[in-house]
C-alpha cells in the first residue's frame, strides 16, 4: 500500500492553513472521504494529525491525498494573496510527487510508481481500460526529463503487457522469445494488422510505418534503455528522443487495444 511521503504531510500542514479555516478544512477532509475523527486542534497539527492518521488506517492513502490536492492542483484557488509564493508552494508538491514516482492526474487522481507489478496494468488491459492505460504512459513522461532511459523502458515495458495480455486472452501461443518484437508480431497477425490486410495505399503506408516504429522501440529499449546493462559504447539519449517513443508507444498501444475492442463485437 502506498502511503503519502511525510515530507509533503510536512509541506501541506504548513500551506494549508494558509488558504483554509477550520470549517473549510473540516469541509476537505469531508470531500476526501476521510472517516477519521478530527482533533479540535490548532490546523497545521490538526493537517499533519489527519494525514498521518490516514497513511496508518485508510486503505488507499493516495486516493485521499488527489483529493485533498485537487483544490489546489486543478485551478480551485483563483486569487491567492501571494500568487508567487503559491505557485512555489504548488511546485514544491509536484517535486515531492514526482520524486516519489507519483504523478497527480486532473480530476483528483494520483498515480503511482513506474515500478508498480505488473497486475495492476494486465486489469487495465483486460478491462480495455483507455483513460487508466494513458495514465501508464504519463508515468513514463513524468522520467522523461530525469531519466529517459528509465522512460523508453517503461514505454516499451507497457506495449509487451498489452501484448501478453491479448495473447493469453485469446489463447495463442506465446512466441518463445517473449520481446517486443515477436509478441507484437504474433498480436498483430491476430489483429490482421499486416501489410497484405489493407488495398488502400494510404492505410498500407501507416500499418508499415507501425510495424517499423514497434521495431525501433523495441531496439531502442536494448540498445539506450535501463533494461539492459549500458554497453561500452552508449547512446545520447535525449529527453526528446523519449518523448517520441512514448507517444509513439502510446498511440500504437491504444490502436491495438481499439482493434482488440472491435474484434470482439
Amino acid at each position: 500500500m502506498s502511503k503519502i511521503p511525510l515530507n509533503l504531510i510536512a509541506i501541506l500542514s504548513e500551506m494549508l492553513p494558509e488558504y483554509e479555516s477550520h470549517a473549510t478544512l473540516d469541509n476537505l477532509f469531508l470531500y476526501a472521504e476521510i472517516n477519521s475523527e478530527i482533533p479540535d486542534v490548532s490546523k497545521p497539527a490538526k493537517v499533519q494529525q489527519v494525514l498521518m492518521n490516514v497513511n496508518k488506517s485508510d486503505p488507499d492513502p493516495l486516493k485521499v491525498l488527489g483529493k485533498v490536492l485537487e483544490k489546489y492542483l486543478d485551478g480551485g484557488i483563483l486569487y491567492p494573496r501571494d500568487q508567487d509564493r503559491f505557485d512555489q508552494q504548488i511546485e514544491s508538491i509536484k517535486k515531492i510527487l514526482s520524486d516519489n514516482s507519483l504523478l497527480y492526474i486532473k480530476g483528483g487522481i494520483i498515480s503511482g510508481s513506474l515500478t508498480t507489478p505488473t497486475k495492476s496494468l494486465e486489469s487495465v488491459i483486460k478491462g480495455l481500460e483507455i483513460p487508466a492505460l494513458d495514465q501508464e504512459f504519463m508515468r513514463a513522461l513524468t522520467h522523461v526529463d530525469a531519466s529517459p532511459r528509465e522512460a523508453v523502458s517503461a514505454a516499451s515495458n507497457i506495449l509487451e503487457s498489452i501484448c501478453k495480455v491479448y495473447i493469453a486472452e485469446n489463447n495463442l501461443a506465446m512466441p518463445n522469445k517473449k520481446d517486443l518484437k515477436n509478441l507484437f508480431d504474433v498480436v498483430r497477425k491476430s489483429l490482421n494488422i499486416q501489410r497484405d490486410s489493407v488495398e488502400d495505399e494510404d492505410l498500407l503506408r501507416i500499418i508499415s510505418g507501425i510495424i517499423s516504429v514497434v521495431d525501433g522501440i523495441a531496439s531502442l529499449r536494448t540498445h539506450a534503455s535501463s533494461a539492459h546493462g549500458a554497453g561500452v559504447k552508449q547512446y545520447n539519449l535525449k529527453p526528446r528522443h523519449a518523448r517520441l517513443a512514448i507517444h509513439a508507444a502510446h498511440t500504437i498501444g491504444l490502436y491495438v487495444l481499439e482493434s482488440w475492442k472491435e474484434s470482439k463485437k
